[in-house]
């Protein structure tokens, strides 16, 4: 498959059309994270934005065989001579899957609906930042023009919403946003048909679906407070489908009966946020971060402090690799790693002498202070139900003590980080991040355009904001040339790891296990050896294929304090965290 470059057409999907759902199959997910809207214009955890992926579809999206571009709503696409104007021809007779027409009337409404409120491009406004104008001449053309050529163009994070729905929707902070009645139509393979916060999400398989109807009824996202849980019932067969495992439960699950394993190499990295000093877009301060931080000098120690090796070899088993920028190595032609004299090494010596340096001395307890007095006392902030979590809080207590900083524990809940975290009070998180194919997604989250508009609005990764680095982000997103703006990209990803807002600490590998006594197979992304569900699309939900033989399944035998929801078929996966395709690890995939 082909990445759509000047003149591009549509490439089917990856695979046929599939045939009808068997009835009776039951496929279930269990999802240790908490959705934080279903809201697909203020959804940002990777929990809520994957469940977005399955029930909007997008104008293209990164195909299964490769993460190239391929076509969703539109099959054909073309830019003009000068990159300013892109034409995108939709799709004929599709429709929303409570039957009305899908036209190209519903996209500009979308995007218009981003480029005028601010509430509604908290999620995925970077997007539409440079577009001028949005406009459908017919039911099938629609044509956006940008102020200056667009590299991501065939990269558009967005779900198409129906306008006959969301024109209604005045404030997208209305509860209504978050219900089956407005979210419950769309275009994907599934529609969600009931929802209860903290409880269950169900979604059934979309009947007008454009690609054909999947092989199963139901998608059921069942809640486990932990992986623990989730593992022990994909032994007892009561969900069928998991991921982001432990190393130590991926090892069980490889010799369990009726269970086949998955690893593959990941779209997330994990990192330590080090509060810069938290600000608003209008560039006042908020939050309570720890003065000290806004010293790059401390930042830099603070990395210099850090075992990356450890992390990888003992917290994540082995199943990970050594970090270097903030897009991961699957994503060759973008990754950046540092020389050898950027490198910030693991160096305590090198990190005590450099605060020494810079004023920071150790007062009699051998914990340093500022020059206003104030000791340098650290809460790390993260979250309880993450194992990575919880083991890289102690090693990260340690390695500050050896630098004479001491740090803080503070691990709660995965909304409780959100909040922390997006209202910047916070000194250091563990947090991470689901990237995309394309670069601009995550590159524009550490961008100033990215600051929030009020406190507690966030959908910045780190609160960074800086000159040099805003130059460089939007000068990869005006060119068009991929030799030239891979290299402005790892130019961006330096400025970002020599300004030390956050520290990346390991790309994960993907760590999944499905009932292979019910399922045959699931589609991959790229399809030869990548991941099931940390995907940048909605191909393994879609893809699944039930075993020969394999029974329907009922809502019976699962645990006390899951989500249970009840249908003809059900999909349960551990969807910890996630993309938009990317976005930032809020503390879990976290965010996408």
């Amino acid at each position: 498959m082909v990445a759509v470059a000047a003149a591009a057409t549509l490439v089917a999907g990856p695979f046929t059309p599939v045939a009808q759902a068997q009835d009776g199959t039951v496929l279930r997910v269990a999802m240790v994270q908490e959705i934080d809207h279903l809201n697909p214009f203020t959804a940002i955890m990777a929990s809520s934005t994957m469940v977005g992926r399955i029930n909007w579809e997008f104008l293209t999206l990164p195909s299964a065989e490769d993460a190239t571009p391929t076509g969703g709503l539109a099959e054909k696409w073309e830019p003009s001579a000068d990159k300013l104007s892109w034409t995108f021809t939709l799709r004929e007779g599709m429709k929303w899957s409570d039957g009305k027409p899908l036209t190209a009337r519903d996209a500009a409404f979308t995007f218009n609906r981003m480029m005028t409120d601010e509430k509604a491009a908290e999620a995925n406004g970077s997007y539409v930042a440079n577009f001028e104008t949005v406009t459908a001449t017919d039911d099938r053309t629609l044509v956006i023009k940008t102020k200056e050529p667009q590299a991501s163009m065939t990269a558009l994070d967005v779900p198409i919403v129906p306008e006959h729905i969301w024109s209604g929707i005045t404030d997208m902070s209305d509860p209504r946003t978050d219900t089956v009645e407005v979210a419950g139509v769309g275009s994907g393979p599934f529609q969600i048909t009931e929802y209860r916060p903290n409880e269950v999400i169900k979604m059934k398989a979309n009947p007008e679906y454009f690609r054909g109807k999947a092989k199963v009824d139901e998608v059921q996202f069942v809640r486990y407070e932990n992986a623990d849980a989730a593992v022990n019932a994909l032994q007892n067969k009561e969900v069928d489908l998991i991921n982001r495992l432990t190393p130590t439960q991926f090892d069980v699950l490889k010799n369990a009966d009726g269970v086949t394993t998955n690893q593959a190499a990941g779209r997330r990295y994990n990192d330590l946020l080090i509060n810069p000093g938290a600000q608003n877009a209008s560039r006042t301060p908020i939050g309570d971060g720890h003065p000290a931080l806004k010293d790059v000098r401390v930042r830099k120690a603070i990395a210099r402090s850090i075992d990356p090796k450890t992390i990888v070899e003992k917290v994540s088993g082995g199943y990970g690799e050594l970090p270097g920028g903030i897009m991961p190595p699957l994503y060759k032609d973008y990754h950046w790693e540092p020389s050898q004299a950027e490198r910030y090494d693991f160096d305590p010596a090198a990190a005590n002498a450099a605060l020494d340096e810079a004023g920071y001395r150790k007062g009699p307890d051998g914990v340093r202070a500022g020059p206003d007095g104030r000791p340098l006392t650290l809460r790390i902030t993260g979250r309880t139900s993450e194992d990575f979590d919880l083991r890289v809080a102690d090693y990260l207590v340690g390695w500050l003590d050896a630098i004479g900083i001491k740090g803080e524990k503070q691990l709660v809940s995965d909304n409780e980080v959100d909040v922390i975290t997006s209202a910047g009070n916070y000194d250091l998180a563990i947090s991470g991040y689901g990237t995309n194919p394309d670069p601009d997604y995550i590159l524009s989250k550490q961008s100033c355009g990215s600051l929030p508009i009020e406190s507690g609005s966030s959908s910045t990764a780190t609160f960074f904001c800086d000159d040099e680095y805003e130059r460089l982000y939007a000068a990869q997103g005006a060119e068009v040339d991929p030799v030239k703006r891979a290299e402005l990209v790892k130019q961006a990803q330096a400025r970002f790891y020599d300004q030390v807002p956050s520290v990346v600490l390991s790309y994960d590998n993907v760590l999944e296990a499905y009932n292979s006594e019910k399922f045959a197979e699931f589609t991959k992304q790229p399809v030869a050896d990548g991941p099931i569900m940390e995907q940048t699309g909605y191909w393994g939900y879609y893809g699944a294929v039930p075993a020969d033989g394999a029974e329907g399944g009922d809502s019976g035998g699962v645990p006390t304090g899951v989500w249970i929801g009840v249908g003809a078929v059900a999909l349960v996966a551990v969807a910890a965290g996630g993309v938009a395709v990317g976005k930032r690890k809020r503390t879990a995939d976290d965010e996408e």
